[in-house]
């Protein structure tokens, strides 16, 4: 069977001023990601062609979010809020082209996961002019109906015009539907406001569907895949969903968490067979873990690849571009940022390694920094095979230093260090016998070392 085109489109316009917050409810973070992109990736991983979304005036933070994450998405501006149908509907050009499966998802409902959106898209497939997610919740109050009869879905009752048998379904409505490209345009235009709202409501498409002698269908759901936000409290408690969602993924592919409950991943984190996880660890976007690495408790990493059986822990940070490669060792309180750290290479206790290249099997010993920054601009550090650095050192970039080179502990690196030599750079040592023995005899006698007795203090 030839592959169904399939245009998804986003309502992502609204404050959501229950939010209480500045930021477009949309843009909200969840598992490292907004929840508009949330709703755009699960569209892409049902199958969907192209994209377009449906903003609010001035709300050119959002088009910037989903440009960035499809570029080629086709961005449309509600001017006027009259309701869903009419939010659909201000994609007008999108439907036009043509594509035989139409998608309409809310931007606020990040949970919603592409398998579901494709049980919509195989009820087009079969013949179904209208799909729409229900769901069966605890507490059915306040949400609209799904009428049924038989397999049909006749009609979406809103909650105040339901009768009261009607108010007695339990199947409530989840907002998303699927809509067939053919007829998508002649149901939507069909649906007026001749509501309490004066609104055009997306839920009239099911009536006007069947009006026209077309088949519309209901699809059952969970009730998170369908969760809306609206407030921080419903944004924490998808947070703790996604979470969940995320680690039991995890675990079936074959991590190890020994306190699962205490790890947070982000959405993007990707984990390879045998990686183990001890308990408080965090995942920022853009991680990599690779088979076999081990992340140590209370270690906190974004925007990084963590190489094969590599070790990073505890108390450990690696910040965007930290790129560790195979067996290599970053312990406590360890940083490490925009530098890319070779096999077998070691750091671990009390450093930063900052916008720098560590060659194989490099010994970077406890306290050393890369200082990387001049108060005007980032400087590189080179650091060749083989090396070892003293503890307590300090490489002043720009700086090169060579293969099998030897850094005494103390030293303050500010010119290249050629391969094989050994570089010091610390005050000589000066020792005075004796001279303890006589502080501690003039300080039983209370007088400082001139002799004079100590002033009272006033």
């Amino acid at each position: 069977m030839p592959r169904r085109t399939c245009l998804a489109i986003v309502l992502a316009a609204g404050e959501g001023t229950r939010m209480r917050s500045r930021l477009p409810k949309v843009l909200h973070q969840l598992g490292g990601s907004s929840l508009l992109v949330h709703v755009m990736k699960a569209a892409s991983a049902a199958g969907t062609n192209d994209l377009a979304v449906v903003v609010g005036p001035g709300e050119e933070a959002v088009t910037a979010e989903a440009r960035k994450y499809a570029p080629k998405a086709q961005i449309f501006e509600q001017r006027e809020r009259c309701g869903t149908a009419h939010a659909v509907l201000s994609a007008r050009k999108a439907i036009t082209r043509g594509a035989e499966d139409i998608l309409v998802i809310f931007g606020d409902t990040p949970l919603v996961q592409a398998e579901t959106l494709s049980k919509l898209r195989a009820a087009l497939a079969q013949g179904a002019a209208v799909a729409v997610l229900g769901f069966e919740p605890v507490r059915p109050q306040g949400y609209g109906r799904l009428v049924m009869h038989g397999r049909d879905l006749v009609a979406i009752r809103e909650e105040r015009d339901a009768t009261p048998e009607e108010r007695k379904i339990t199947l409530c409505n989840g907002g998303l539907m699927a809509l067939a490209g053919k007829h998508a345009l002649a149901i939507l235009t069909r649906i007026g406001n001749a509501n309490a709202k004066g609104e055009y409501y997306l839920t009239d498409a099911v009536a006007i569907a069947r009006d026209m002698g077309l088949m519309a269908v209901a699809i059952e759901t969970s009730e998170d895949d369908v969760r809306g936000i609206n407030t921080k409290v419903q944004l924490a408690e998808a947070e703790a969903l996604l979470q969940q969602r995320l680690r039991t993924a995890a675990l079936e592919a074959g991590v190890t968490m020994i306190a699962p409950e205490t790890v947070f991943l982000s959405a993007d984190t990707k984990l390879g067979k045998d990686v183990i996880i001890e308990p408080n660890v965090v995942f920022g976007p853009g991680v990599t873990v690779e088979d076999g690495a081990t992340i140590k408790s209370f270690s906190y990493m974004e925007g990084a690849r963590i190489g094969k059986d590599a070790r990073v822990g505890p108390f450990a940070r690696l910040r965007p571009g930290a790129d560790l490669g195979k067996n290599v060792r970053i312990g406590n309180f360890v940083e490490v940022k925009q530098a890319k750290i070779e096999a077998g290479a070691k750091a671990n206790h009390l450093t930063y390694i900052g916008d720098a290249h560590v060659g194989e099997g490099v010994n970077v010993g406890a306290g050393t920094i890369t200082c990387n920054y001049d108060g005007a601009g980032k400087h590189r550090t080179e650091i060749g095979k083989g090396v070892f650095i003293g503890s307590n050192s300090a490489l002043v970039a720009p700086v090169k230093i060579g293969a099998g080179a030897y850094i005494g502990a103390g030293t303050i690196v500010t010119k290249n260090v050629p391969a094989g030599a050994l570089a010091i750079a610390r005050a000589k040592q000066t020792v005075k016998e004796g001279w303890a023995k006589r502080l501690r005899q003039v300080k039983a006698l209370g007088k400082n070392l001139s002799g004079k007795k100590p002033k009272k203090s006033s």
